[in-house]
């Protein structure tokens, strides 16, 4: 009978964070959604809010929230020792691998040894949550998993030590984000659960049972719970109560429960991840397979929230979001499939994973150099912005989404990945930009008068049609208040997505504009404050945007 193979993932999940590594390094400003507008916040935080003219128009002011705040704490504490740039690539870094890190140690605490499996852990690295440039969300994840590898070592042991353990990884995840708390409360119940179901069968095992877990929810729930207590402000959807919007409908439900895999062109994403889900389906079949138990019970109960949380509440956008990606961790964690293989089956499972994980890790890389002339033009138009500018950001709409040639500018559902390039005006021209991240109960930096009548908490990139469409500027009328006035207000319209026609207008804009610089992906144009005489020309496409 022939030998197992002695499995070891090392090798692999240091190459892929030495990968991750090389491509923060090589690319500053990758295709991350929020990731620019979170750049120019460290930077100001950082010290860049003491220089002229952002003396005038920032403050920080740390009552205005008490969770989402990990990386703004990092930034005023260690942006001036290490320097904005740094910390903010060091972040981003941190956001990519230390989840399915943290997921690969908690596998390892459970099922011992360096299996093959927690290589494919790593794809998960890439996902919606990922791209989307959650940073705050990521890293807090990457300190669920890890502090829970923790709280395993503790189970069972000193209660005092437990109960301090809990209590500090409960505020420290609180700072981080709310939700990363909610899901090491979901690992840790998982834990205390068992490994075996059977549990459930024995009535003095079942109140042990839900004692432990009511303590361990309730000394975690201490920290944000004091925190709610004091703090000043909280998320809202703009003074609209709740603002929930939810995935009513099967299909909503699906590309949701997809997030947990998505980057930039979906069929790619499901394409790599196939050879994982396969290996799965057939230890299953061959009855290889470990599972802890108490994590599949966890694992169910993400899933069921993946499904019915809403999209979006209280000023929070995506929140459906965050549960599918929560799941797959938990989901890889809980399982060993082909734990004992030959030498020839465990190189055929070794190489099929390791094509899998780094295809997709390549599939990345592929679109973060696509989106460097993007990045480079966009740099160009920012030389020309004088300090103390106002700057108005607009876009090109385009038709469709679906270009292979610019795969990097959208993911997931079709929302762009360079929304917020144009808040980089702030740490490079020191120029003001209306869309930079000021929510209350979620960032401490808030902006003052008279800047704060011409800024908004959170913001998308409109198209350049608002301009000259009156229908389409009134709709945008409560999202954009900024757009009133244009004219008087901004200095500089930068214009994004410009190399591609504007579904509505293509590439027209009103009178009263001077092309400044055309980098081809970014425009610039100076605005004239006088008002054109001749009267106002309304293009033939604004009918479609009614």
């Amino acid at each position: 009978m022939e030998l197992a193979e002695r499995q070891d993932s090392t090798i692999a999940i240091v190459a892929f964070v030495g990968l991750a590594a090389i491509l923060i390094i090589l690319f500053p400003f990758p295709p991350v959604l929020d990731y620019a507008n979170h750049y120019a916040r460290i930077w100001l935080l950082s010290g860049g809010i003491s220089e002229q003219p952002f003396s005038q128009i920032y403050a920080v002011d740390w009552n205005r929230t008490f969770t989402n705040v990990g990386i703004d704490l990092l930034a005023f504490l260690l942006g001036p020792l290490v320097g904005a740039d740094r910390l903010a690539r060091a972040l981003l870094f941190l956001a990519i691998v230390l989840p399915p890190i943290g997921a690969i140690g908690l596998h390892r605490a459970l099922f011992g040894g360096r299996h093959y499996w927690q290589i494919a852990m790593l794809s998960f690295g890439w996902c919606a949550t990922m791209i989307g440039g959650f940073i705050n969300f990521q890293i807090g994840l990457g300190m669920a998993l890890l502090f829970s590898c923790i709280d395993l070592r503790l189970q069972g042991g000193n209660p005092v030590w437990t109960f301090a353990w809990r209590l500090a990884a409960a505020l420290l995840l609180t700072v981080m984000h709310i939700f990363s708390l909610g899901f090491y409360i979901a690992i840790v119940c998982g834990l205390e659960f068992s490994w075996r179901i059977d549990i459930l069968r024995s009535k003095t095992a079942l109140a042990r049972l839900t004692a432990r877990l009511a303590l361990a929810i309730s000394v975690c729930a201490l920290p944000p719970l004091a925190l709610y207590l004091r703090t000043a402000a909280l998320p809202d959807a703009g003074g609209s109560g709740l603002g929930l919007a939810w995935n009513d409908g099967v299909i909503l439900i699906l590309i949701n429960l997809v997030s947990a895999i998505t980057t930039y062109v979906p069929l790619v994403d499901v394409v790599l991840i196939l050879p994982l889900i396969l290996i799965c389906t057939r230890a299953a079949r061959a009855g290889d397979m470990q599972v802890h138990a108490g994590l599949a019970v966890t694992a169910c109960g993400l899933l069921l929230l993946s499904c019915i949380s809403p999209r979006h509440a209280l000023g929070t956008g995506w929140i459906s979001w965050r549960f599918p990606i929560m799941t797959a961790f938990v989901a890889m964690a809980m399982m060993c499939p082909f734990a004992s293989l030959t030498r020839r089956q465990a190189l055929s499972l070794a190489l099929i994973i390791n094509l899998a994980v780094f295809g997709r890790a390549g599939w990345i890389g592929w679109n973060w150099w696509l989106a460097q002339k993007d990045v480079a033009a966009v740099e160009t138009v920012l030389r020309k912005i004088p300090a103390g500018a106002a700057v108005l950001p607009l876009g090109h709409e385009p038709e469709t989404a679906s270009s292979l040639a610019h795969s990097n500018r959208h993911f997931a559902w079709g929302l762009d990945t360079f929304r917020h390039l144009p808040t980089l005006a702030v740490p490079f021209s020191h120029a003001f930009v209306p869309t930079l991240f000021t929510a209350k109960g979620k960032q401490p930096l808030s902006v003052l008068p008279p800047w704060s009548e011409i800024a908004v908490p959170e913001g998308n990139l409109v198209s350049i049609s608002v301009l000259s469409c009156p229908t389409m500027m009134r709709e945008y009328k409560d999202f954009t208040p900024y757009l009133s006035d244009w004219r008087r207000r901004f200095d500089f319209i930068l214009v994004a997505n410009a190399d591609i026609p504007d579904r509505y207008v293509g590439s027209l804009m009103p009178a009263g504009l001077t092309l400044i610089e055309d980098a081809g992906f970014a425009q610039l144009y100076a605005i004239d404050k006088v008002m054109p005489a001749e009267p106002l020309s309304i293009p033939a496409g604004c009918a479609r945007a009614s």
